[in-house]
């Protein structure tokens, strides 16, 4: 069972990088399939913190190949920002490989997804303003720059003329900003070009042979279900395919070598950017929820919106992924509370929603139904077994368990690499 995919249940920062730090001693591969550096993985080991952004959290253990996959779009200066922060700190960081496929983020990306955002005023998609949309809808539009193109001068000349053509009479005459020349775009991508060339690889044949080997290969996913480009909260979504359908194309793996998904959900809720959000508070204790659990983006620094478990959207993301296990992370963050509410359906204008709508409008509208589950005092931050817990967070667990429509198999119960509850092995 070597094809292993993780994906956040929510709207992302679940802690998928834990779970992926958790396989890394039994893993042989790690590859990022989607997003870029608009999303991001705090992983700590021992007394080391490290924020990812851009790089798989695999690059963090010893022997593991870690890999951008061609669904991934490639902000270079991040990349190699990243590479040299790391490297800084000790690390070896020389098995990364990157697709030639992968698609580039250059500064016009950038610029006009800063732009286009304020020009939105109120209606405004809630972005990182890190290029991520515009370089996706260029990849659509068939205009985009891929890896490959900076080790061809002319060719790589000839896109971003292409593309400039019509982004400077948008970034000109729209939004009254100065246009951008060519040459300057050209200079700064070829400038990565010599160190990013021993990185780059056929990185979809690489993976194919290497579960032809019977080596171990997650699939890491960036963002989460609710954020899928297809299966989120539209508009107010990523703009890549961040559910386990996107490990596959975003890789160049079949479908058929996917063996286990594994999907990360906090024991709470949380979410960045605009949007709806049936679960989400406004009083104390979305305040108590922030602070205790340190809500704010890895990538961004911006307060993240809280709110209690919804169990509509862990079944949806159970089916829309085809999820095996589930990994709780942060069960730790609600000690202290008398009691811990759970969202077990929806109220929509009187009518009773025991799944997520699918009208838009109507998950817009809709209320929680709340029911009430006992909390605990005790610290579990040392429980290493289920039977360490208190008897009212076993409860709780219990009760998600069921709610969720596949097994809970990992308890995260602190910041720590080893603060985890193991009940099944995910690569049993």
């Amino acid at each position: 069972m070597p094809g292993i995919v993780i994906v956040g249940v929510q709207w992302g920062d679940e802690g998928k990088g834990k779970a992926t730090d958790l396989l890394g001693e039994r893993t042989d591969w790690v590859v990022k399939f989607n997003g870029g550096n608009n999303a991001g993985h705090t992983v700590v080991i021992g007394d080391e913190k490290y924020a990812l952004h851009l790089l798989p959290s695999g690059i963090l253990s010893p022997g593991v190949n870690a890999v951008i996959g061609n669904g991934v779009v490639v902000d270079l200066e991040v990349l190699f920002a990243e590479l040299g922060a790391l490297q800084a700190r000790g690390l070896d960081v020389s098995r990364l490989k990157v697709s030639a496929s992968a698609h580039i983020i250059t500064q016009y990306h950038r610029t006009l997804d800063k732009v286009t955002e304020r020009f939105l005023g109120k209606k405004m998609i809630g972005t990182t303003g890190r290029g991520i949309g515009p370089t996706y809808a260029d990849k659509i539009n068939r205009t985009g720059i891929r890896v490959q193109d900076l080790f061809d001068e002319n060719i790589l000349r000839q896109k971003v003329e292409g593309a400039l053509d019509q982004k400077n009479h948008l970034l000109v005459k729209v939004f009254n900003r100065r246009a951008i020349t060519v040459d300057e775009v050209v200079e700064d991508l070829l400038s990565y070009a010599e160190r990013l060339r021993p990185m780059v690889a056929d990185t979809g044949l690489m993976l194919s042979n290497a579960l032809d080997a019977g080596d171990v290969v997650v699939f890491e996913g960036g963002q989460a279900t609710m954020l899928d480009i297809d299966h989120g909260t539209y508009p107010f979504v990523t703009s890549s395919s961040a559910t386990a359908g996107g490990a596959s194309t975003g890789s160049g793996v079949g479908p058929n070598r996917l063996d286990r998904i594994v999907g990360i959900v906090k024991a709470y809720t949380t979410r960045v950017g605009s949007g709806p959000f049936p679960t989400e508070l406004f009083d104390e204790s979305g305040d108590f929820l922030r602070s205790r659990g340190f809500e704010f983006g890895t990538t961004t620094g911006r307060p993240r919106r809280v709110g209690w478990y919804d169990a509509p959207i862990t079944r949806y993301a159970t089916r829309i992924n085809g999820i095996t296990d589930l990994v709780l992370t942060k069960l730790d963050i609600l000690t202290g509370l008398k009691e811990i509410p759970v969202c077990v359906a929806y109220d929509v204008d009187g009518d009773r929603f025991d799944e997520v709508p699918v009208n838009q409008t109507d998950f817009h509208h809709a209320t929680p139904i709340l029911e009430n589950f006992p909390g605990w005092d005790e610290d579990i931050s040392t429980a290493r077994t289920f039977e360490d817990l208190p008897q009212t967070a076993q409860a709780y667990v219990l009760a998600l368990e069921k709610m969720s429509g596949t097994r809970i198999s990992v308890i995260g119960v602190g910041p720590a690499r080893d603060a985890v509850i193991v009940r099944h092995d995910l690569l049993d």
